[in-house]
């Protein structure tokens, strides 16, 4: 078995290609030919939770187990850890272990990318980006949505002034016009996507989004946590990763009371399948994607791996 650690598993997972392998694994999920259970949630610990995530499709399976500890950025921690173990499908045989941070990270904004490129209007790709929240996540959708939309200007809030700094450099280091701001709302009318990384129980945004934004929300992964108000879902239309994982773990979502007879997930966009709308959400209003994970995106991005690697025994 080859072992992968982060920055190679970055690099077997370029953004664009993992947006293209996703669209793959929704239509093999439409088509009945991937598997994946809900993922097995446990409290351990210091108010850390243990997730274990497997799918599979023909040719191969995977399992991801991931611990987040938010309480480890008070000791100078990372509070995800994590990998995702790759078998063959037929035999067992154990192929590679993948970083399960850089997965994450990776899938999870590569998602965000297939969103944006299915749902986010002519207008929407034309206005700012801004992204709130400056971690990993936020890193990763600058990174995909950056490269996607490299003319745009791109503004980033975090709590902390010097995270949302130190990320506005390193965009710019890759050549995009990134700065860090001090409040959002004054700049929410300027933006047509919105991202929202972060693991807030309060909204982080207000709703003063336009008529014509995408905002995409996968920062909280729990009943208990709120990145987005209560309005706003009420009057967006909305796309999600998963259904069952929406209704399940979005509290976004969940606390706003959304009618889930009218929340579209991503798989019935890939298949055509037109979206029903809910009456308080009819055009023009905006559009929100909201993605709480599913071990499907862990098994595109370990396809995608499996692709780019040479045999073991090839020179």
């Amino acid at each position: 078995m080859r072992i992968f650690d982060f920055a190679t598993t970055h690099q077997l997972l370029p953004y664009l290609e993992l947006a293209d392998e996703l669209r793959a694994v929704l239509r093999d999920k439409h088509a009945g030919i991937t598997i994946a259970p809900q993922r097995l949630t446990l409290p351990i610990g210091d108010s850390g939770m243990l997730f274990v995530m497997p799918a599979a499709d023909q040719d191969i399976a995977i399992t991801k187990l991931v611990t987040a500890h938010l309480r480890n950025t008070e000791r100078g921690l990372p509070s995800i850890h994590g990998e995702v173990i790759v078998m063959n499908a037929h035999t067992g045989e154990r192929l590679m272990l993948l970083d399960g941070q850089a997965v994450t990270a990776r899938r999870t904004a590569a998602l965000s990318l297939l969103a944006a490129q299915m749902l986010a209007s002519e207008e929407a790709k034309r206005g700012a980006l801004l992204i709130v929240g400056a971690g990993a996540q936020g890193k990763a959708h600058l990174e995909a949505l950056g490269q996607w939309l490299p003319a745009n200007d791109v503004f980033i809030f975090s709590r902390a002034f010097a995270d949302a700094e130190a990320l506005a450099h390193h965009g710019r280091m890759m050549g995009i016009n990134a700065q860090a701001i001090g409040t959002v709302g004054d700049m929410l009318p300027a933006c047509g996507i919105i991202v929202t990384a972060t693991t807030s129980r309060q909204p982080v945004i207000e709703d003063r989004v336009r008529d014509d934004a995408l905002v995409i929300a996968v920062g909280a992964y729990s009943a208990e946590m709120a990145e987005l108000p209560a309005s706003l879902a009420r009057r967006a239309r909305i796309f999600t990763d998963t259904l069952e994982g929406a209704r399940a773990e979005a509290g976004d979502l969940i606390q706003a009371g959304v009618d889930w007879s009218c929340v579209t997930p991503l798989e019935a966009v890939v298949a055509g399948t037109p979206p029903t709308i809910s009456a308080g959400a009819t055009p023009p209003s905006p559009i929100i994607f909201k993605s709480v994970g599913h071990a499907l995106w862990d098994l595109a991005a370990a396809r995608l791996a499996a692709r780019k690697l040479p045999p073991p025994s090839a020179k």
